[in-house]
């Protein structure tokens, strides 16, 4: 069963964070399956960590590597259907490409992030529970 990634569980594993234990546990017997953006997320981010100085330039790239060996199906999202819900529900685009791709794979969803659960409820979309 397909089970639709956020970046920011790749970023939990890839930087050993408190939650990778569970999210490996969690996770387990799905295909990760994540919108095509999400290096270019992944990459981003990683750079903003630099850039505040909560990692160093070995350290990000050193995560960069991690997320490059976890294996991820990459879809191609409706970017309109994505515009529609960041629009509707007040999130950034990059947030509702992973929402858009769950919806359209019914697939469920594993994110860090309380808003992009919040909003997933409200879309009938099952959330992977990391608890």
């Amino acid at each position: 069963m397909e089970l639709i990634v956020d970046t920011n569980i790749f970023l939990a594993v890839a930087l050993n964070e408190p939650e990778k234990t569970t999210i490996i546990e969690a996770s387990s017997g799905y295909d990760a399956v994540s919108p095509e953006v999400l290096f270019y997320e992944i990459g981003n981010a990683l750079s903003a960590m630099v850039k505040r100085q909560r990692l160093t330039e070995r350290e990000a790239l050193a995560a960069l590597n991690i997320t490059n060996k976890i294996p991820v199906k990459l879809l191609k999202c409706n970017l309109q259907k994505s515009l529609e819900l960041a629009i509707k529900f007040n999130i950034y685009a990059y947030d509702a490409f992973f929402l858009q791709c769950a919806l359209s794979t019914n697939s469920p969803l594993m994110t860090l992030d309380r808003k992009m659960r919040m909003v997933a409820e409200e879309l009938n979309i099952k959330t992977l529970e990391l608890s």
